[in-house]
């Protein structure tokens, strides 16, 4: 399944920051339909995500009924993604 949406970034702030796009909720609901048969355990949904030219493996963390996208430094950098930046991302999760 690959999946493809617009999402703004935040920061998560604990010990140390996190940065993280939630996932529309339409793409939301599609990926809830198969998470039964992708996750690994908490809900966590091991996937691919490809912002601009960088591509990465990650994992789907879920919140409140929809889902999270991890935004990793080696991502992020690469990218020049701030905190409110508005980005594409595709996420890709084998089925």
């Amino acid at each position: 399944m690959q999946l493809t949406f617009t999402a703004q970034v935040f920061e998560w702030r604990g010990p140390a920051p996190f940065y993280f796009a939630a996932v529309p909720d339409k793409q939301a609901e599609a990926i809830r339909e198969i998470s039964r048969t992708v996750t690994y355990g908490w809900g966590v949904i091991p996937c691919k995500v490809k912002v601009g030219k960088t591509e990465l493996s990650t994992s789907l963390f879920p919140k409140n009924g929809g889902y999270l996208v991890p935004l990793k430094d080696a991502l992020r950098k690469p990218e020049g993604i701030a905190v409110g930046a508005e980005i594409k991302i595709t996420v890709t999760i084998d089925v």
